[in-house]
């Protein structure tokens, strides 16, 4: 939608926005990557698994996560159920199942704190295992209050393609973004440029 790619210029990005990028990621990068089982959630999904009282009433609707290793949950401090699009502030959860770990990256940290410490307790009642939350504080933090959805976005590929997809299953990988430089502006042009280029793909085969 127009709004949405309105909202990647400068603007806090939405649902639709994030969502895009996971299928750009899935499309372009984990598809190469045939025996990956990684799981790149929803922005929808992830806040309904944090709403459902109940998180195994969803098993139908989420994935089937017995063969994952990793999950990517987009969270957002969206409280009311009702109100689609909500909330203020999103950061990003790492779910190393195969670790039992779960890694919390907050741009404005730590302001989602509670809200990816529910998501970690929520899934860990869906999966039937514990997992250790980390709130990592030398996360990358923005320098105003719209970047948050595309510090997530480049977060995401970033630690899918630098460490997870190319790790070796012997390797000892560090799965802190300390030190990690984030230009939310370039990241915002690199999207554009993907929708654009998408664009022009459907209107050749249209053509």
């Amino acid at each position: 939608m127009r709004e949405d790619v309105d909202t990647l210029k400068d603007d806090w990005l939405t649902d639709n926005s994030i969502s895009f990028w996971e299928e750009h990621l899935e499309h372009t990068y984990l598809s190469q990557y045939p025996r990956a089982n990684i799981v790149l959630l929803r922005p929808s999904m992830s806040f309904m698994l944090m709403q459902t009282p109940n998180p195994l009433t969803l098993k139908e609707a989420l994935p089937d996560f017995s063969r994952t290793t990793h999950i990517f949950l987009p969270i957002n401090d969206n409280r009311n159920p009702s109100i689609a699009e909500g909330g203020s502030h999103w950061s990003l959860l790492l779910v190393s199942i195969v670790d039992g770990v779960a890694f919390h990256y907050d741009s404005l940290n730590p302001s989602n704190l509670n809200e990816a410490r529910h998501a970690t307790a929520k899934l860990s009642h869906l999966l039937g295992r514990q997992l250790q939350f980390q709130n990592l504080t030398d996360s990358p933090q923005q320098q105003n209050s719209s970047d948050c959805g595309v510090f997530v976005c480049i977060e995401m590929k970033y630690l899918l393609l630098k460490k997870l997809l190319t790790a070796s299953g012997q390797e000892q990988v560090s799965m802190s973004m300390g030190g990690k430089n984030v230009d939310a502006s370039v990241g915002r042009k690199e999207m554009l440029k993907i929708i654009e280029g998408y664009r022009k793909e459907g209107e050749r085969r249209r053509s």
